[in-house]
């Protein structure tokens, strides 16, 4: 019983026991199947066994490691090894380049760069003429000269070389384009001041040319004495080279300007591109043609009925100034033709396209092109139409009814006038002959969505061909429409870049500065606003010599000083100046000096509320060697006369009621030292002459008439000033001081408020 009980037990683990007993049997037999002799036999004679016995072949003894080295004649034993631990080395990770603008990240480069070739003896007249032909159509224009005339035009890049020699000149042009140019432009086009470019032409055959070509194109010539193989491109007509030759030329450059030697500057350059660059000049190149054409002596362009002439990107030789100006009035003219003929073919295209439309001819505007009327939304948003006569205009920008139509607005009319006269004779010839009697009614608007708008109703003088004539009267319609818009790439800016304020203090200004720094002190000192605060305490001769006994900005400086202590972390630098007549451009002088030329200026008044909404468009505005900023401030009325018999605000907001934007004021301007002294630089032969210049100028004309820089005007609305009286300098200039005294009575009040005061005025006097 109890036996048969314990098979019962067992019964269930007996396939466990026997399968564990079997695994042991088998791993015992394994194990004396590959273990060696514990003889230590040499490591070639137990090779030279197992490779006979072959049926041990891959066995490898428990728990060894194989090193790879059967050159040893005895083996050792597995040693454990303790490996030291050395960290890595952490590399610092390559800063990665972020281009500031998408152009400069793809390698986009413009198309093309023009260099004229001139002389200090013609830059003042063909020169000139060349600048005002084609700059205008063209990104970058560069005149080269060997050394500078006495006065150089503005406006105008120029590079001189220093030498007259026509092939050193040669040489440094093609090196300083590798140098300044090769990575920004694709092609390049070199011609003489005397050569007469059609810009727009030269602009749309590089755009049809591959730019990674290796092309020298321009009018080929034969060299002189026809000894050596191949043509070069002769400098009167122009020429292109592509950058790939210029870049293939580059290593070659110097060898060209000592092996070559030529009396004539593009003989050598071609030479030199034959020689180095395995490149003749060519004519045509991709199915696109170089046309050129050779002006004859005293020829009138307006005669020439040649298809060359036609068909030309370059005229030469031009004789003066005058020939170049007819030269590209007749240019214009035919691209003009050119121009209304290509409008007329699209206009047509559109009225046959619009047949097909669900709505017909109704579903195409007019003028067939433009864009439609805008709709407005509410009864706010409706366009308001303007009336006008031939004399007088009933909108005024003082808010009078009406008053007498002039300048460019009367342009304006007359030219609308004609225009519709043309276009009216155009229709009815030569059935009917029109002639204006008079503008009955006229009627203008300004759409922002497609331009000027007009609505004439004309009485016209209807003539037939038999000579029969009526008056009549005509309503049409004109719209002058916006001109194509261009987006102009602006240079990168930031808003990190430190302010220096620069503050004139007069003696009639020491009022008004304790205010100045209370604001001052809230806006940029508390906010460690990044700007440098210097005042420029100005003396005259009598105040300058008793500022030892009585130092009229004494109180000034004090205050100067508590600030500082109050603000350990604050300096504000005060220098001293003594002048009589205080102008912009002196004071400037002075400042100029004592800065690097990287200096971002702001030229303050003591009545100026600075922030740091202001001060930050004053860095995003003004651009070294691009832009200067003179804002437009908001100039508060006289609180006596804008709050007449009224609470005061204690803070005004932007409300007719309460100011203007002051625009007959200079006062404050945002620029680069870099671009004053650049300006100053050029004005300074002038000065030469006239030493009035100094007082009859302030800084805003001084970039106007000597820089080629943006000037930038704009209405400031976080740039205010409070008013007070200021009397007004009058031994600067006449327009300076009128400009000052315009400024002053505009700062009263407004017409309303002038006339609510003097009708009161009336009413007290009556009774």
């Amino acid at each position: 019983m109890r036996f048969s009980m314990l098979i019962g037990l067992l019964r269930p683990i007996g396939p466990v026991v026997i399968g564990i007993s079997l695994g042991f049997t088998l791993s015992l037999l394994s194990v004396g199947w590959v273990e060696e002799g514990c003889e230590n036999n040499p490591v070639g004679d137990e090779a030279t066994n197992l490779s006979q016995e072959g049926n041990l072949k891959g066995a490898r003894r428990p728990n060894s490691i194989s090193t790879g080295n059967d050159g040893e004649e005895d083996e050792e034993d597995f040693q454990p090894r303790i490996i030291p631990y050395k960290p890595v080395k952490q590399t610092q990770p390559k800063k990665l380049f972020r281009a500031k603008y998408i152009s400069t990240e793809l390698g986009i480069r413009e198309s093309l760069f023009v260099g004229i070739l001139t002389s200090k003896n013609t830059i003042n007249t063909l020169g000139v003429a060349v600048n005002r032909t084609i700059s205008h159509h063209l990104d970058s224009i560069v005149f080269f000269t060997g050394t500078r005339s006495r006065k150089t035009p503005h406006g105008m890049s120029v590079v001189t070389h220093g030498d007259e020699r026509l092939i050193w000149n040669m040489f440094q042009t093609i090196k300083y384009i590798l140098e300044h140019y090769i990575t920004e432009y694709d092609w390049f086009y070199l011609a003489q001041d005397d050569t007469y470019t059609q810009a727009d032409r030269i602009k749309a055959l590089v755009e049809h040319l591959s730019m990674d070509r290796v092309l020298y194109m321009g009018s080929p010539e034969e060299f002189i004495g026809g000894e050596m193989q191949g043509r070069y491109c002769y400098g009167g007509f122009g020429y292109l080279l592509s950058r790939s030759l210029l870049l293939k030329l580059q290593p070659f450059l110097e060898n060209c300007r000592n092996d070559i030697f030529s009396a004539r500057h593009d003989e050598w350059l071609g030479r030199c591109i034959i020689d180095y660059a395995d490149t003749n000049c060519v004519e045509e190149f991709e199915g696109r043609k170089y046309y050129y054409y050779e002006m004859g002596k005293n020829s009138d362009p307006s005669k020439e009925d040649n298809e060359q002439f036609k068909n030309a990107l370059t005229v030469h030789p031009v004789s003066d100034p005058e020939q170049m100006y007819r030269l590209h009035k007749h240019f214009a003219q035919i691209e003009l033709q050119e121009t209304y003929k290509e409008i007329e073919k699209l206009q047509d295209e559109i009225k046959h396209v619009s047949v097909m439309a669900f709505e017909g001819n109704r579903s195409a505007l007019w003028p067939i092109g433009i864009n439609p009327p805008f709709e407005p939304k509410t009864r706010f948003e409706v366009l308001r139409w303007d009336y006008f006569t031939e004399d007088q205009v009933f909108t005024c920008v003082d808010g009078a009814p009406k008053c007498e139509l002039s300048g460019i607005d009367k342009l304006d009319v007359a030219d609308v006038i004609e225009t519709a006269m043309g276009e009216l004779n155009k229709k009815y010839k030569p059935v009917l002959h029109l002639k204006k009697q008079q503008l009955i009614n006229g009627y203008r608007r300004f759409d922002p969505t497609r331009g000027m708008e007009y609505t004439l109703d004309l009485q016209l003088e209807v003539v037939n061909q038999k000579g029969h004539s009526r008056s009549i009267n005509k309503r049409v319609h004109l719209v002058r429409p916006l001109s194509r818009i261009e987006i102009i790439p602006m240079p990168y800016v930031t808003e990190a870049t430190r302010v220096h304020i620069i503050l004139p203090v007069t003696h009639q200004d020491r009022e008004h500065v304790h205010q100045f720094l209370e604001l001052y002190a809230t806006n940029a000192f508390e906010t460690s606003e990044n700007a440098i605060l210097t005042f420029l305490f100005i003396y005259n001769p009598i105040e300058a010599q008793q500022v030892n006994q009585n130092d009229i900005f004494a109180s000034i400086k004090a205050q100067i000083n508590a600030y500082e202590r109050r603000y350990p972390t604050i300096k504000v630098p005060w220098i001293s100046v003594k002048s009589e007549s205080p102008s912009q451009i002196k004071l400037m002088d002075i400042i100029s000096k004592k800065h690097p030329v990287d200096t971002l200026f702001f030229i303050a008044t003591v009545k100026t509320n600075v922030n740091s909404e202001f001060l930050n468009r004053c860095r995003m505005n003004s651009i070294n060697s691009w832009q200067v900023f003179f804002p437009i401030h908001f100039q508060y009325y006289n609180p006596n006369i804008a709050y007449h018999n009224q609470p005061r605000l204690n803070t005004p907001d932007l409300v007719k009621e309460a100011g203007h934007f002051d625009r007959s004021s200079f006062s404050e301007a945002c620029f680069y030292n870099a671009d004053y002294m650049a300006s100053r630089t050029r004005m300074s032969s002038d000065v030469q002459e006239n030493e009035e210049l100094l007082e009859s100028l302030d800084i805003y004309d001084m970039f106007v008439k000597y820089s080629n820089l943006h000037v930038f005007r704009a209405v400031e609305s976080a740039l205010h000033e409070n008013y007070s009286y200021q009397p007004c300098n009058p031994r600067l200039s006449e327009d300076i001081y009128h400009r000052c005294v315009q400024s002053m009575l505009d700062s009263l009040g407004s017409r309303s408020q002038l006339a609510m005061l003097l009708f009161e005025q009336e009413q007290t006097n009556s009774t």
